[in-house]
């Protein structure tokens, strides 16, 4: 493991730089008008008797300080400048160490009356509990909501999912949830605009306030309102892989000096191709192979998607606010269409194949709506706030599967059968929160309840022997009910003084749940009580170095898809199951960090997840088929090093790295082999390297390179060999940035997708997945109105909708 990390990390740690020992020091912050930090800001010290000699001079870094060192004991004049704010002139005089404080510069609108565009660089800073990605006004605001989340630092994308640390993210907007399942995350995001973003937190250890179920927190916080008007724009693109994509949408923008109104729309229309390769080599009792299946897999899938969002805010006063949020998304008659050829070889010669056709045809709603009233308290600082959500989720689902079995030299056997699917759930939550300062101490609390309900059923006709009449099939068809409760409390503290920031909470949450099958005539209760604790604590020993530790329990409760004990095929010998009988699992994570200049971030950090709920693959050598089956792990744990830096190499030119070398360990039953424990694990490395540059004096042509490599991945109960991820961006704006063309090329290299395999005791199969990760993207986006308002963007909140 050595050897294989030893020369990524080396080039990694090159860039660090230590500070030397001066007997006189003199230190600083540059911030301009509204308190952000004025990055690169030339710093010169001159000598005071002329006024023009330079003594000594710096830079300051991205988050606004400086430093200059080894300064004898004189009068000198301190001059600091950066293009767009007027050059600033302080006499000072040395005797010893020397903290000027903030530095506040203010504007040239002389000379930013001359400049089109102002761009500067994106920065990271750590804060107790978070770390914080500062993109406003920076060379990422051109792109979408999307650009940047794909861009923060410590966010790795696996597939079309963000992952953290190698588990999937939860994503906020203005701490409010997001509740869309990965794809439909991807189209709101992308057409989110990149230009109303402060920031992006990143939550790897998320606060008693939020749910404790889930992994870390990608938070996007939005600028605010700054002024009465309306905007809006209509965008679309255009993808072209094996099959071209369509996409079109619209948003619009409206504020008074008490209402905000924001509303968009967005189609696509949709024709993917998938295809695999896979093989299984049947083992006997000697785990000699007897039987070798080759299998192609071919999916076409077509979709029409809608999704709408509605956003309210109404101020009836300074201190009474009213929010308001609808988010919608409806995919009618999306169709797969797979085709599925089987080779079986028996001592290396092929003795027969087998044919399949499938054809399924899933109806989807999700419509969901939030509440939310806050009145801010007489006092500063303090407000209480009420928050109530529903969800609807509808699942309609028919599939036909038809099988032909040819025995070379002999005659054929066809098989078929169908299966009609629903699923319905209701989701409602009430949340009453309160918020004030206790002295210089700031402390939360408050109250929510959780109602879920699921009905699901699947109804299985398999066709009559010589016949073309269907009969339904008892055995394999099967009604669902789910019900859970879920009541929480929680409360926080949290205070700053000197160089030290300390953040606690605890968290409870009962859970009363209640799943019965008809068919299986089971019913299952489980009633269930968990303490979620949180704490933070960090030192900054002075401008250059701090350590913080943070630790946290959080829990992940089972989708409701996986709840259901049904089956959906694939092809005759290969299934989905669900398991009613799926705990909720407990995990303990703790990080360890250090950022230096507040620019080199390390964080070790270490994670029990327990009996993580996972979809595992197993081979029946007996039945000769393979099944996917929802079950708890035995154990699961992760350890891991983690190291970021961003920095401007030029003012044109931004670039950060992300290395993580982790651990990753997983033990399950083995259930197709004998039951007994059997444990996965590998030594992995992800590295990232993406640069942003300004390719155009006036700003208007960007553009962004993206490096991405992965030696080693877990996923389920495969192994995943390495893959490279190469990709290409420009970005163009016109007429003073009302329009904007986009011109992106995915996996340009060819090598993102790459073989999972499972080997282990009598399990010997693998496949190789090939969506169309290759791909060219035209986007087009034109702004209307006075578009340079910034809205009321936001989501919704409900962590129970993940589960959908």
């Amino acid at each position: 493991m050595t050897k294989l990390y030893s020369l990524p990390l080396c080039l990694f740690l090159i860039f660090c730089s230590f500070s030397g020992f001066s007997q006189h020091t003199i230190e600083g912050r540059v911030l301009d008008v509204s308190g952000e930090p004025v990055a690169f800001a030339n710093v010169i010290l001159l000598n005071a008797q002329d006024s023009t000699s330079v003594y000594k001079g710096a830079v300051s870094a991205e988050d606004g300080f400086f430093t200059l060192k080894s300064i004898e004991a004189d009068n000198y004049l301190l001059k600091i400048s950066f293009v767009g704010f007027e050059n600033l002139l302080q006499r000072i005089e040395v005797t010893g160490n020397k903290d000027l404080g903030d530095i506040v510069l203010n504007e040239d609108t002389a000379t930013l009356s001359e400049v089109s565009i102002n761009y500067k660089n994106p920065s990271v800073k750590r804060e107790v509990d978070r770390l914080v990605f500062s993109v406003e006004n920076t060379t990422l605001s051109t792109g979408t909501s999307w650009d940047i989340l794909k861009r923060t630092p410590g966010v790795i994308l696996s597939g079309n999912s963000l992952m953290v640390r190698n588990q999937g993210v939860q994503v906020y907007i203005n701490d409010r949830k997001v509740q869309l399942t990965a794809a439909e995350l991807q189209t709101l995001l992308e057409n989110y605009s990149a230009e109303n973003i402060k920031s992006v937190e990143v939550i790897t250890t998320p606060p008693a306030r939020y749910d404790a179920e889930g992994g870390a927190i990608l938070n996007i916080v939005t600028t605010k309102s700054i002024a009465p008007g309306y905007k809006g724009n209509i965008n679309g693109a255009w993808t072209q892989a094996v099959y071209p994509k369509f996409q079109a949408g619209t948003s619009h923008y409206y504020k008074t000096d008490k209402l905000n109104l924001f509303g968009n729309y967005t189609y696509s229309a949709r024709k993917e191709y998938k295809e695999d390769d896979s093989y299984i080599n049947f083992r006997n009792s000697s785990e000699e192979i007897f039987t070798r299946w080759e299998t192609d897999f071919e999916r076409t899938t077509r979709s029409n998607a809608h999704t709408a969002n509605i956003l309210l805010d109404y101020n009836f006063d300074e201190k009474n606010i009213l929010n308001f949020s609808s988010s919608l998304s409806y995919s009618p008659n999306e169709t797969f269409d797979n085709n599925v050829s089987t080779s079986v070889f028996e001592a290396n010669e092929e003795v027969e194949n087998l044919i399949t056709h499938s054809e399924l045809e899933e109806d989807i709603s999700n419509a969901a709506f939030d509440l939310e009233f806050r009145h801010l308290l007489d006092k500063p600082g303090a407000q209480i706030s009420a928050k109530t959500h529903y969800t609807r989720y509808d699942q309609n689902r028919d599939q036909g599967i038809n099988t032909r079995i040819v025995e070379l030299g002999a005659g054929a056997t066809d098989y078929a059968f169908n299966t009609k699917a629903q699923q319905e759930i209701d989701i409602f939550t009430a949340q009453l929160d309160y918020a004030t300062p206790i002295g210089s101490t700031s402390f939360e609390s408050g109250i929510k309840a959780s109602v879920i309900s699921s009905e699901s059923g699947i109804d299985y006709f398999r066709m009559a022997p010589d016949t073309s009449t269907y009969i339904f099939d008892e055995d394999q068809s099967d009604n669902f009910l789910y019900d859970e409760h879920i009541y929480a409390a929680y409360f926080s503290l949290a205070r700053d003084w000197e160089k030290w920031s300390v953040k606690g909470g605890l968290r409870g949450e009962f859970t009363d749940r209640t799943g019965d099958s008809r068919s299986m005539e089971q019913i299952d209760t489980r009633e269930y009580f968990e303490l979620f604790p949180t704490f933070y604590l960090q030192h900054s020993f002075n401008n250059n170095h701090s350590l913080s530790f943070d630790y946290s329990r959080r829990i992940q409760r089972p989708r409701y898809e996986s709840l259901n004990p049904f089956r959906y095929y694939l092809t005759e010998f290969d299934y989905n199951s669900g398991n009613p009988n799926l705990k909720a699992s407990v995990s303990n994570n703790f990080t360890l960090g250090y950022a230096l200049k507040n620019e080199y971030f390390f964080d070790l950090y270490y994670r029990d997840s327990g009996e993580t709920p996972q979809t595992l693959s197993f081979q029946d050598n007996d039945q000769m088929l393979v099944r996917r089956v929802s079950m708890n792990l035995l154990e699961s744990k992760s350890y891991g090093l983690d190291i970021t830096h961003g920095r401007s190499v030029a003012n044109w030119w931004y670039a950060y790295a992300y290395v993580s070398l982790f651990n990753e360990e997983r033990t399950f039953v083995a259930i197709e082999s004998g039951d007994v424990p059997v444990t996965l694990e590998i030594d992995g490395f992800y590295g990232s390297l993406y640069n942003n540059v300004i390719i155009s004096k006036d700003g208007t042509l960007t553009g962004e390179l993206t490096l991405t490599y992965v030696s080693d991945w877990l996923s389920g109960s495969y192994k995943m060999d390495p893959m490279t991820t190469l990709s290409l961006g420009l970005r163009k704006t016109f007429w003073n940035n009302r329009a904007e063309l986009s011109v992106n090329v995915e996996d340009l290299l060819d090598e993102t997708n790459t073989w999972l395999r499972s080997r282990y005791l009598n399990q010997d199969n693998g496949y190789y997945p090939r969506p169309e990760t290759r791909y060219v993207r035209l986007g087009f986006k034109y702004n209307f109105g006075n578009f340079r308002l910034s809205d009321n963007q936001r989501a919704i909140e409900a962590a129970e909708r993940d589960r959908i």
